[in-house]
């Protein structure tokens, strides 16, 4: 299934990196933007999760709550939550449904060699969970910027 903006956004329910369970309905009334990205402690993700996190005072100020996603337990989220001090929640999708309703677990290739993975996509949600953006071309060290258009 592939989202498009307009669409309701997919209500989920999973453990965060406290193992608190987190559904996207208990966001409604708020705005969120749910950002997918592949793996925990690694160059790329780190600095998206660090320009969030650098950002993060204007995000809120836009009245927006923050949701990373990737396929990592809640330990690994912990460890990377406490090494880089950011201030939003990580949902463990562990067993890939999460990435697999929003359309964002694909194939992937790297060094010619095929595989599944998480891609980094970002849902703008509104306070209706209706999907407002998606990006699709994330820029790591930007993605604020690219969010709140500023």
């Amino acid at each position: 299934m592939e989202l498009k903006i307009g669409d309701q956004a997919p209500d989920f329910e999973s453990k965060d990196q406290n193992s608190n369970i987190i559904k996207l309905s208990d966001y409604r009334g708020k705005k969120v933007i749910l950002y997918f990205y592949p793996k925990d402690n690694t160059s790329g993700c780190t600095a998206q999760a660090c320009n969030l996190r650098d950002n993060y005072s204007d995000i809120k100020q836009e009245g927006y709550e923050v949701i990373g996603v990737s396929t990592d337990d809640e330990k690994s989220h912990q460890k990377f939550i406490s090494k880089y001090e950011l201030p939003f929640t990580l949902v463990a999708d562990t067993d890939k449904k999460i990435v697999e309703q929003y359309g964002v677990w694909q194939e992937k290739s790297m060094y010619g060699r095929k595989y599944m993975g998480t891609m980094r996509y970002t849902f703008v949600i509104d306070e209706n969970g209706v999907i407002q953006d998606i990006i699709t071309k994330v820029k790591t060290k930007e993605h604020a910027v690219q969010i709140l258009g500023k």
